[in-house]
């Protein structure tokens, strides 16, 4: 346990003071942030403000998990090596979107098709490695089987399973990208998500079968500790970002650190055998993704009208004369009250055994 809490503290820490010397450098080299013409004209007051600040979030994570590892002299596991590559690998990916809008100085970076074979990329190699690597008990990090709190009988071919893996990693990446739009929406909420996975963690440990043998233990998952750990440090690195990202922001993380949190949360999802349930974790998520499914087939059905005053939702609010950070709080609102409903449902199938 003294391995999670060191690295909360020191993702925090990396964060709340890293990001303020990343706000420097950002500004100096003037990486600021480039705004739509036809989003909310609310928006452009923050054109320049500095982006990219996912960079900051990654490196903590990074810094924080490897340095408790280091102190403790515990060896990290593969689970949480395969989380953190693919966390890694996506930032990469956001970070080349997020360098061609500046240094093209336009709105869009990344061609979609580009962007989407980076994600594509990204996640087939983590859905092909995390099929490898069995514990002494034959676990890989992921299972061949969909699950919702636990494993289901669906079994799975291999190659299905990869698909399955490269969908669940680009709705979920594309899905925080969408939020983030208002300052501090998409990290606050990121960072309830993360703190519920960092209690999943914690309880799929202390009821390890091995630790506590009884009917509802669980046995199937490899390295669920080492992954709250990774967990730990992530909740913490998005607390101290934070900071720096309420509104009014004075940095934005970019699709460098959208896309490499909606990718994290996938890969806890599953490796922590809860896939379906993140649908229900990050609801708010899943909303504001459906807002602009919902928005694109009507205008397309109805030949040019609009659901929504414009998509994704938060920007519907803030066209109806919502003020931002009253947006950003009732979203908060409904993101902590998804974050609840998941948990409860996680502790009951354990206490009920439905």
């Amino acid at each position: 346990m003294r391995a999670l809490l060191l690295a909360g503290a020191f993702g925090l820490i990396g964060t709340l003071l890293g990001t303020r010397w990343a706000i420097a450098i950002l500004v100096k080299k003037g990486y600021g942030q480039l705004i739509r013409d036809d989003g909310p004209t609310a928006h452009h007051t923050k054109r320049g403000t500095p982006t990219m600040g996912g960079l900051v979030v990654i490196v903590a994570v990074l810094v924080a998990y490897f340095a408790a590892k280091l102190i403790l002299r515990d060896a990290p596991s593969a689970s949480a090596l395969l989380l953190l590559a693919l966390f890694g690998g996506l930032g990469a990916v956001g970070f080349l979107d997020d360098y061609i809008k500046i240094s093209k100085q336009r709105s869009l970076g990344l061609r979609t098709k580009a962007k989407v074979a980076g994600q594509t990329t990204v996640a087939a190699i983590f859905g092909w490695a995390s099929l490898q690597f069995p514990d002494e008990r034959g676990n890989t990090p992921a299972s061949s089987a969909v699950s919702f709190v636990r494993e289901l009988d669906w079994k799975i071919p291999a190659l299905l399973i990869i698909v399955w893996v490269i969908i669940m990693i680009a709705g979920t990446s594309n899905a925080v990208n969408l939020a983030d739009g208002l300052d501090g929406l998409a990290i606050g909420s990121s960072m309830m998500v993360f703190g519920a996975y960092t209690l999943v963690g914690i309880w799929q440990h202390n009821q390890f079968c091995q630790i506590t043998p009884g009917p509802r233990c669980y046995n199937e998952i490899r390295d669920p500790l080492d992954l709250a750990v990774v967990t730990a440090a992530l909740t913490g690195a998005c607390f101290g970002f934070l900071w720096w990202n309420a509104a009014p922001a004075q940095i934005f993380m970019g699709d460098t650190g959208s896309l490499s949190l909606g990718g994290a949360m996938a890969g806890l999802a599953i490796m922590t055998r809860t896939e379906l349930l993140l649908v229900i974790f990050g609801g708010l998520f899943a909303v504001i993704t459906l807002s602009v499914i919902l928005q694109v087939g009507f205008f397309k059905l109805t030949n040019g009208k609009r659901l929504f005053r414009m998509a994704p939702l938060q920007h519907h609010f803030e066209l109806l004369g919502w003020a931002e950070v009253t947006i950003v709080i009732r979203f908060w609102i409904i993101c902590g009250i998804c974050v609840a409903t998941g948990l409860g449902l996680f502790y009951a199938e354990w206490v009920l055994g439905v």
